[in-house]
């Protein structure tokens, strides 16, 4: 054997092995992270106000506003807040406007055939993306069925106390369509002007009989059983007033604040997943995953406390939901979305573990942001990085908190959002780093 080969060889490898041991140390010390993922510099933020909205006291406004103003290019989202203001840029309250909810929906666009809808429209469906369709929701990693609660970020009245920044390494990917195709963005804004009626909860619950609703949008009558919800407070309906009360229409607009940086190889990607308690999912111990199985209702109704439901001092409505989760990984973020005289939510692991518990924080006053009898926050969960895992088609369980009382809640909702990285970053680093990592079993290295 020729010696000076074999040395060069030798050198090789134990420079391989260094190279390796360093890179092992760096991303395993505490300064890792200043190491790669610094990101306060490279974040930026883009404030932006949606197309008006015009409503009046009892009035309804829920539109879909597509084509808004959106980051551009192959970037990685780390956060989206949104508020209701009037022309002049103040915060309304929501004694006075109700956001019932507002949701982001991506959608892709052929190039070759521009869409001729309007910018907004409350009655239009995109429909399900893939490779023949002009346009079409690319909607979230699941769980639900078809486009349902596809949306990327979406919550309520809790908009302004709630937190969405995805934390450091993680992002969401977006911008980076197929060729052919354009990204663009899509906001449903639901929001229900409650000056001057006779009952604001009625009225934020959607109560049929406070909106004089008997059919649903579509003109098709509502089953005799459906007393309140989203089929009752549709566009343009109108809430009961007080008699005799008088005001005039607002312009108003949802404002919203975007921030984003460049995609790079340091930035670990997440999924959004959404669990709805209402999903009638019906799954057996050796059942497999079917997601077009999923039933998500997306709203239910909690009864009057009976004796049977009282616990101690308490009235207390829980309502569970047992589903498989199609893909696991390591949750980043978490938190719960619920209305008027909600709690809180559990997302449970398969072994009964908690994955996550999100809480309502409701105002005491009268300011915006602080609105007494609103729930105005959920607190959120963010884990150590590999400190909490799914697996792959584990069973989950999502528990729901409602109050109840002598009177019924209407169109309440028991959502639960989680973030799920596949890989947590040095697993990533090793997957996407320069080819002489990529291009190694490591295994080798140490052979």
């Amino acid at each position: 054997m020729n010696n000076k080969n074999f040395d060069d060889r030798s050198t090789n490898k134990m420079c391989e092995m260094i190279s390796l041991a360093i890179l092992l140390l760096v991303l395993g010390s505490p300064c890792s992270a200043a190491f790669s993922w610094k990101t306060e510099n490279k974040i930026k933020t883009a404030v932006h106000l949606s197309p008006k909205i015009e409503i009046g006291p009892g009035s309804v406004s829920n539109k879909n506003y597509y084509d808004i103003d959106f980051p551009r290019g192959h970037v990685a989202l780390k956060g989206f807040t949104a508020e209701v203001v009037d022309e002049a840029g103040n915060s309304v309250p929501l004694h006075e406007t109700y956001l019932h909810h507002w949701a982001l929906i991506r959608y892709r666009q052929s190039k070759s055939k521009l869409a001729t809808h309007a910018s907004y429209d409350p009655h239009r469906v995109l429909h399900v993306s893939d490779s023949i369709s002009e346009s079409g929701v690319v909607r979230n990693s699941g769980i639900c069925q078809g486009n349902v609660l596809g949306q990327y970020y979406g919550i309520g009245s809790e908009t302004r106390g709630t937190n969405t920044d995805i934390p450091d390494p993680f992002g969401l990917e977006i911008g980076n369509p197929e060729e052919g195709y354009e990204e663009k963005w899509m906001l449903n804004i639901h929001a229900i002007d409650t000056r001057g009626v006779e009952d604001k909860l009625g009225c934020t619950e959607c109560r049929c009989d406070l909106y004089n609703v008997t059919v649903n949008e579509f003109g098709k009558p509502l089953p005799p059983d459906y007393i309140g919800g989203l089929n009752c407070c549709y566009h343009e309906t109108q809430c009961r007033l007080k008699k005799g009360f008088q005001a005039p229409k607002r312009s108003l607009y949802l404002r919203y604040t975007v921030k984003w940086m460049d995609w790079d190889e340091y930035v670990v990607p997440v999924k959004i997943y959404i669990i709805d308690v209402t999903d009638t999912l019906k799954i057996s111990d050796t059942s497999s995953i079917t997601s077009s199985d999923h039933d998500c209702r997306v709203e239910y109704e909690v009864d009057p406390c009976n004796t049977d439901t009282k616990k101690g001092n308490d009235c207390l409505d829980v309502k569970r939901t047992r589903l498989p989760f199609p893909k696991g990984g390591y949750v980043v973020y978490g938190v719960a979305h619920q209305h008027s005289a909600g709690i809180g939510a559990t997302l449970y692991g398969q072994d009964g573990r908690v994955i996550c518990t999100s809480m309502a924080n409701y105002g005491t006053g009268d300011e915006a942001g602080n609105e007494a009898g609103y729930i105005v926050g959920m607190t959120t969960c963010y884990p150590k990085p590999g400190s909490v895992k799914i697996i792959d088609g584990e069973k989950l369980t999502l528990e729901s908190n409602y109050s109840s009382s002598t009177r019924s809640h209407t169109g309440v909702m028991g959502l639960f959002y989680l973030l799920v990285a596949e890989q947590l970053p040095h697993q990533h680093y090793f997957t996407h780093s320069s080819s002489f990592f990529r291009n190694r079993n490591i295994n080798n290295v140490f052979n």
